[in-house]
């Protein structure tokens, strides 16, 4: 999907948790592949559930060294930065 073409950050608001997950997962392969070292997620708000999700899938997966909250300016609450390995 992002193969060649692989931008910064991937967006998630609006999708379900298990579409969130799928497309989370593909797109940190994907920006891997693409020699991308830090991505920024953009999750929204809202609840804070798909925040959680996010972070819970990023606390376990192989290609991720660091994440961390966005910071003012960068999306806050609404953004994860992630560090890739």
């Amino acid at each position: 999907m992002y193969k060649g073409n692989t931008v910064n950050e991937v967006h998630l608001r609006h999708l379900t948790v298990d579409e969130a997950l799928l497309k989370l997962d593909e797109y940190l392969n994907d920006a891997f592949m693409s020699g991308l070292y830090q991505v920024r997620v953009i999750h929204g708000k809202g609840t804070g559930t798909l925040r959680q999700v996010v972070r819970e899938l990023l606390a376990k997966h192989p290609l991720v060294k660091s994440y961390r909250p966005g910071a003012y300016g960068e999306g806050g609450a609404g953004v994860t930065i992630v560090e890739l390995d």
